[in-house]
């Protein structure tokens, strides 16, 4: 007999299972989905999700065909066009998608096999492209599947064919329309489906035309031809309505043009191109030093963005490192030896651009790249090449060797925890690569903003006011501090950047005297997500900082929700309730009145950014207070606030749900 206290596999109390229990499931309940289903049933798992990112990436998913083609040296031009009804065109000048009977599917076109079914496409074998960016044959087929209607326009062998589509269907016959001199290549316009991403959800074409750009800096052979209606472009946007985007240079074309008049370590950036030894794919790089170590690091593979990095990215992390190190040694600097990588790439501009046969990516958003075999290639090349060009010019090299010693030493000192005046006559203090610090030598009047992700760090990097305001980028969620223990704590690497920042100590041994700034402002997503961060950062500041928070040094920014224009009137909105409140009061008159819903700092341009929520004339900031421990008047509250921390952040998960059901009756409007 069973004891009533046995568990499942879950920890959950064992059941006992009937017949007629087991009747319940039977072969009806099994779902076989087919064609595109899947891909509307589950669009995260194809896209990630059905957010903004998620819709723009069917733009990056048809773009990159097109790059494939020019690419592979079968179009020079390709257009990316936003019309005024939110249909994006891609056209270019390829050899356009076969039209011919399938061999396998004799009554379906070639083009109707590609658009209709998933892991169908000419990048499988290699034979047709050498390197691609689409892999897997679900890209075009996922935009038509996720696009309330989708037409496709190819010029072949002097004619031209027309096929449309429907959230993923053949809504006609492939057609032949005739004739056609001077045209080839392939045309996608489609529109995103409502059903899908909802009815709100429009294009940026802010986004769409830093897409265009970005690969056009990475392929230096095609020429991007960007139009949008001027009807969508924000007023303070300076995103263009028409642009020709052809860069010969390259990835140093963008090195230099983002940098502009920023003074660099070397009078010259690391750069070039070369093929790689397995005779098929290529590199090319280009890397600069700014002084003031504010810098960015961009990664791609076959012209697909890998924003978390990769392989790739490592054989040029190790590169650089084991060249720098081989350097030192050669010219009898024995302090090189414990340089890492991070000493010498941290606050670096970093561009890399990889292309491979068959590259092996983490999903299908392909954010990370996971090929190993890239690492070896990359490290060979890029080693070579920086070896050649620190030995072109030995005054520029000592001072980046120089520099990347100071920070090795500097990290060193760190490790032992000892702590840094702010900055000294003779040496500036080596902080955080992350960190964009300011300029001013004393805390007085300082901010530090703390954002959630490198894409609103480089937004909030744009709108500071560099003299006074410095941005520290944190990657995810921070570790919760009220539930680790302190070895792990010591361990997360996006604390420690915190605390070596801050300069302040911890614990015991904080002294508010050593605070580098007067101000550090907490800048997250007016989301559940940037709650939860905000919350985790706060939990950190009350366990290991109590004293920046009892002498007012911690503030919460507030980021607007919406935006709101009509004319030239322009307004923005904290949340629903302020947006109403707005509506009654400051656009009562006639006219329609343009309402956007921001989805992130990251999506808000810079000075919409800066506007409201960074310049310290017209944005708001909520201070966060807690009772003085030491007041006799207060004490019992700092008693009942402790215990709150502990009930909501802390190990015991019953306190939160008992404190849940005690309290769920007062939740209103949960954004879930």
């Amino acid at each position: 007999m069973k004891d009533p206290k046995d568990k499942d596999l879950f920890g959950s109390p064992a059941r006992k299972r009937g017949a007629a229990q087991d009747a319940e499931y039977s072969a009806k309940d099994i779902e076989v989905l087919e064609g595109l289903e899947p891909v509307r049933r589950r669009p995260g798992m194809y896209i990630g999700g059905t957010d903004d990112r998620a819709m723009h990436h069917l733009v990056a998913e048809v773009l990159d065909n097109s790059m494939d083609e020019a690419v592979a040296g079968h179009a020079t031009w390709i257009e990316l066009e936003l019309s005024k009804d939110g249909v994006v065109t891609v056209r270019d000048n390829g050899r356009g998608i076969p039209v011919d009977p399938h061999p396998k599917f004799k009554n379906l076109s070639a083009l109707e096999v590609i658009l209709t079914m998933l892991h169908s496409g000419g990048k499988f074998s290699g034979k047709v492209y050498e390197t691609s960016g689409g892999l897997h044959g679900v890209g075009v087929s996922v935009v038509n599947a996720l696009s309330d209607q989708l037409t496709v326009e190819v010029a072949r062998d002097k004619k031209l064919y027309r096929q449309t589509f429907s959230r993923g269907k053949p809504t006609s016959k492939l057609k032949d329309l005739g004739p056609v001199q001077n045209r080839r290549g392939t045309t996608v316009s489609f529109h995103a489906d409502p059903e899908i991403f909802g009815k709100n959800m429009q294009f940026k074409p802010e986004r769409l035309y830093r897409m265009a750009r970005s690969k056009a800096y990475l392929f230096r052979g095609v020429e991007i031809r960007w139009s949008c209606d001027p009807s969508l472009i924000e007023k303070d946007s300076d995103t263009p309505a028409q642009a020709t985007l052809h860069f010969p240079g390259g990835l140093v074309d963008y090195i230099t043009a983002t940098l502009g008049d920023r003074k660099t370590l070397t009078p010259r950036p690391f750069a070039g191109a070369a093929p790689l030894s397995d005779g098929v794919g290529k590199v090319e790089w280009a890397i600069a030093w700014p002084v003031d170590e504010d810098g960015f690091e961009n990664t791609y593979c076959n012209t697909v963005p890998t924003p978390e990095g990769g392989t790739h990215e490592q054989g040029l992390r190790s590169a650089l490192a084991r060249s720098m190190r081989g350097y030192g040694d050669l010219i009898g600097n024995r302090r090189a030896a414990q340089i890492t990588t991070d000493d010498v790439i941290g606050g670096a501009a970093i561009m890399l651009s990889l292309f491979i046969r068959e590259p092996q990516f983490q999903g299908q958003t392909k954010e990370k790249l996971a090929s190993p075999e890239a690492a070896r290639l990359v490290d060979a090349v890029l080693k070579d090449h920086f070896d050649h060009w620190l030995s072109e010019d030995k005054e520029a090299s000592a001072d980046l060797l120089e520099r990347a010693i100071q920070r090795a030493e500097d990290r060193l000192r760190r490790r032992q925890d000892r702590d840094f005046a702010r900055k000294t006559a003779t040496r500036k203090l080596r902080l955080p690569g992350k960190l964009a610090d300011c300029s001013a030598n004393s805390a007085e009047g300082t901010e530090l903003f703390l954002v959630e992700g490198d894409s609103a760090g480089g937004s909030a990097k744009q709108a500071r006011e560099r003299n006074t305001q410095a941005v520290l980028p944190l990657r995810g969620k921070i570790l919760n501090v009220a539930s680790a223990t302190v070895d792990k704590m010591r361990g997360n690497q996006e604390l420690a950047d915190l605390i070596l920042a801050l300069g302040c100590g911890l614990g015991g041994d904080y002294d508010d005297g050593k605070l580098r700034y007067e101000k550090v402002i907490i800048m997250t997503d007016a989301d559940v997500d940037g709650a939860h961060i905000a919350s985790l950062l706060m939990t950190f500041f009350y366990r290991e900082m109590t004293g920046l928070i009892e002498n007012g040094h911690l503030y919460l920014a507030q980021p607007p929700l919406y935006r709101l224009s009509q004319g030239g009137k322009v307004a923005y909105a904290r949340d629903d309730a302020h947006k109403d409140e707005l509506m009654k009061a400051e656009f009562s008159g006639r006219g329609k009145v343009e309402i956007s819903r921001f989805k992130g700092l990251g999506e808000m341009p810079a000075a919409q950014l800066k506007e409201t929520t960074m310049n310290p004339q017209k944005r708001n900031l909520l201070r966060v207070k807690i009772p003085n421990r030491n007041d006799e008047e207060t004490r019992a509250e700092a008693r009942e606030t402790a215990s709150l921390v502990e009930s909501l952040m802390g190990r015991k998960p019953e306190l939160r749900l008992e404190y849940i059901q005690k309290n769920a009756r007062f939740a209103r409007d949960l954004d879930i």
